[in-house]
């Protein structure tokens, strides 16, 4: 394989240096992946698992509510049916708005109502300790798979996750169905099942993964690589259904379609009613064998279109009226908002902390007489949201999360104590680091107009599968001038541009969302600086290459 220099430095940037990582990191066809066996308590589990399908009990998957969620109660379901009658196996998977995240008690017990003899926990139960122990009381079993922090007291269960102690298995970032494929393969190599019933699920671990922002390196960026593969064929009849409904084309999904096309699309059945719609829309593999189950196929991808976008209004509407209260811009953003939708709260959360770069929590009324509060929040670079809201843990009923996202239920008297205290952390935050509020962007290469061509921008997507830990790079392009300013958009929030080098040559440019912030200042004939990345599009047969920009720097 002949490799730029240019390649070759933005690997070294990565942190891959050694020319066998380099080529792995390349390749293909990666065969960076490790033997489930390794996992803490797989023989045991896949032990579990194997005898109660041989005495024909039912098995209960309980999920999440997430894209994460959604793909590995679908993956287990699949490889649970090669195993035992498919009849003996159902999934549960908690409401957003009335159970939220993990396993609770009354889902327990709903689920022995059912005659259920083994739970089996997908991204969630590390640390359901109570509910496990109700759940043998009962006279169940409990088997849990997660990828989550184990913060607390673990089950007293057999815990299948990469992150709990002891635990030797060599790579700790796998998504919630990354584990669930885990055992998937161990199933397949215990009861000595054919390979494809693998293969046939490496679409929903690539979506599963790359949806729940895990790191694309490593293990993780095998098994997205050739997830990949599976997804663009379009074997999964509900999927392909719903690829075709939002226009994405067989062959060429990639990641970035992953992120923000399939994966809201899923999500949004579980932040607008119930998650278990795409759940059934993913579990349909094969074609309908008449045109009643056809057509009730394309109700449901309908369904899961109309409810993304009843998801994209709330969550505008919602945005705006935040906007609207927020009459100052504080170090840290604590917005209540009376009636925001719970299932977008995170969205808009985040959308503020980008757009006044600062940490955001968005807080809602809770409970039957509105006495508790909900916050949802989100947080920048340099400010660890869970640390500032730990401090702040005897406020809360309930709490968790991680540095960039946290949520938390709390009696509302307490907010303005809450408020205090974060805005006082965040004084101390600022005197440490006085340019905490200034973006910051990991620059990979200082690049000419020239430079840019749509070869470039092939040779680019060698290090596809773009992601976390992997983003797509970052070029900045120095002492241009801009001409031909065209505004998009109905609040004209988006702009398109001509860029253009001393030595007369230009490369389109386009800028999303934040186009009002620099105001009428673009349009001084004087350089700048872009920053952004390289995007290479195929329309009516032609290559066109567009520079996507973050950010324009004035001299």
């Amino acid at each position: 394989m002949q490799i730029s220099n240019t390649i070759i430095k933005l690997l070294h940037k990565r942190g891959i240096q050694e020319q066998e990582d380099i080529m792995e990191f390349l390749s293909p066809s990666p065969r960076r992946t490790y033997d489930p066996f390794l996992l803490k308590n797989m023989e045991e589990g896949v032990s579990l698992i194997l005898e109660e399908a041989v005495k024909g009990s039912r098995i209960c998957i309980y999920g999440d509510y997430d894209a994460d969620g959604i793909t590995s109660t679908t993956l287990m379901l699949s490889i649970l049916s090669h195993i035992t009658d498919p009849g003996q196996v159902d999934y549960y998977i908690p409401s957003r708005f009335e159970e939220g995240y993990g396993l609770n008690m009354d889902a327990v017990r709903q689920i022995s109502e059912r005659g259920v003899d083994l739970i089996i926990t997908v991204d969630c139960g590390s640390v359901s300790y109570e509910e496990v122990e109700y759940a043998k009381q009962l006279g169940m079993k409990v088997l849990v798979t997660d990828h989550h922090n184990v913060t607390d007291t673990i089950a007293d269960c057999l815990v299948i996750n990469p992150k709990q102690p002891g635990c030797p298995y060599p790579f700790k970032s796998l998504a919630g169905c990354g584990v669930a494929f885990k055992v998937a393969q161990a199933i397949q190599q215990r009861a000595d099942l054919p390979k494809s019933v693998i293969n046939e699920v490496l679409d929903l671990v690539a979506i599963g993964t790359v949806g729940d922002i895990m790191p694309l390196v490593d293990e993780n960026r095998t098994i997205v690589k050739f997830g990949l593969r599976i997804l663009n064929r379009c074997q999964r009849t509900g999927l392909a259904r719903l690829i075709e409904a939002v226009s994405l084309t067989p062959g060429k999904i990639t990641s970035e379609n992953i992120s923000y096309v399939i994966v809201p699309h899923l999500n949004a059945s579980g932040r607008i009613e119930d998650a278990s719609m795409a759940v059934e829309l993913l579990r349909c593999a094969e074609e309908p064998k008449d045109a009643s189950a056809s057509e009730a196929l394309d109700e449901k991808v309908a369904t899961l279109v109309n409810q993304n976008i009843q998801r994209k209004k709330l969550q505008q509407d919602t945005f705006r009226s935040c906007v609207e209260d927020l009459h100052e811009v504080k170090d840290f953003i604590l917005i209540r908002s009376e009636d925001a939708h719970e299932g977008i709260a995170g969205i808009v959360a985040g959308k503020l902390k980008e757009t006044y770069y600062r940490p955001a929590v968005l807080v809602t009324p809770s409970g039957e007489e509105k006495k508790y509060l909900k916050g949802t929040g989100r947080s920048i670079a340099g400010v660890n949201l869970y640390e500032l809201l730990k401090k702040n843990e005897h406020l809360f009923e309930k709490f968790g999360g991680h540095a960039g996202a946290c949520g938390f239920l709390m009696p509302e008297e307490h907010l303005p104590e809450l408020e205090k205290s974060l805005l006082d952390s965040m004084e101390e935050i600022k005197k440490e680091n006085p340019d905490i509020f200034c973006r910051q962007y990991d620059i990979d290469l200082n690049v000419d107009v020239e430079e840019l061509t749509a070869d470039f921008a092939r040779e680019l997507e060698l290090l596809a599968p773009f992601g976390n830990s992997n983003p797509k790079p970052l070029f900045q392009l120095s002492n241009v001038t801009l001409d031909d300013i065209r505004y998009m958009g109905d609040a004209e929030q988006h702009m398109r541009f001509f860029a253009w080098s001393h030595s007369g040559r230009r490369i389109q440019c386009v800028l999303f969302n934040d186009a009002q912030r620099y105001g009428l200042a673009v349009h001084a004939r004087r350089p700048v600086e872009l920053v952004g990345t390289l995007e290479c599009q195929v329309w009516q047969g032609q290559e066109r290459i567009q520079f996507l920009v973050d950010e324009i720097k004035f001299n």
